[in-house]
Order: C-alpha cells, then structure tokens, then sequence
C-alpha cells in the first residue's frame, strides 16, 4: 500500500485470527464498504499503525486517523484492551471510533472496554449471514450515518 493510501484508511481492522478477518473483509466487500481496509493481526502493529511509529513512521502521519477501528480483544503482543486505552487516552485518536469485534461475553471485558471508551462492543455472531449482516451494519453507521468531529476540535 502506497505512502499516501495509509494516510487514507476507512476501516483498520485489527485481528489475529486469519479466519475471523477473512470473514471480515468478505462481509465489506460483499457490501462495498472495504476501501482503504488495512489488517493488522496484532495489538502491537496496531499502535505503531495508530500513533505512526515503529515500521509506520516513515509511511503514516498521525493526523489522518482511520476513520473506524474493528478491534479484537484476545490479540499476541498488546491485547486489544490495551490498544483500546491508547488510543481513547491520545487527544488526537480518541475522538476514532472504536468497535470492539471479538467472540467474548465475559461481563468484566464488556464493562472495562466501555469504562476505556469503547464506541461500541459486538461479539461475532458464529453464522456468516449474521455476521455478514452485522459488519456491513457497522460499517454503515460508522462511515456514512455518523458524523465525526474535525480535527481541529480534537484537542478540546
């Protein structure tokens, strides 16, 4: 991907189940909604991606934030709870939201996630038409229905 398409990104998606990001991008492309899609597999990557650091510093620029940030809990390196405090905690990418994507029920993930300011927690439906259905809804909402702040309001 060219320098100036990861300054342009909708949707990072950040799974480290290959399966379970197959799925997810299918159900964009399905509906059109995967333009500018990166994947990251883990929590690690995903910072250095969100913040423009490590082997993103020479190719991102912070200032062009992806526009929606599928987030998985369970993750290798950094686990997405972590990911999710990071970035709700920076000026400029609290304001990204931020659906956190994953197969866990757990209460106590659910309720931390939304204490750190998660925008939204959906767990996977195991049927592909239901998943399908619900990442294309999530998609919708996030990239055309909602309206983010601008930039300039960020560090208010």
């Amino acid at each position: 991907m060219a320098n100036m398409e990861l300054n342009d990104v909708q949707i990072l998606l950040v799974e480290d189940n290959d399966d379970d990001a197959k799925l997810t991008i299918h159900a964009l492309e399905k509906n059109k909604m995967e333009k500018n899609l990166v994947r990251l597999k883990d929590g690690e990557e995903a910072l250095d991606f969100i913040f423009a650091s490590g082997k993103f510093l020479e190719t991102r620029n912070i200032a062009f934030p992806p526009k929606l940030i599928l987030l998985d809990i369970r993750m290798p390196k950094v686990n997405g709870i972590e990911v999710l405090q990071k970035i709700k905690c920076a000026p400029l990418t609290k304001a990204i939201p931020v659906v956190i994507l994953t197969s866990s029920k757990e209460d106590p993930d659910i309720q931390k996630c939304y204490n750190l300011g998660a925008n939204s927690y959906v767990v996977k439906p195991i049927d592909f038409e239901k998943f399908a259905l619900t990442i294309k809804d999530i998609a919708y909402y996030w990239l055309k229905v909602n309206q983010p702040p601008s930039l300039e309001n960020l560090y208010l």
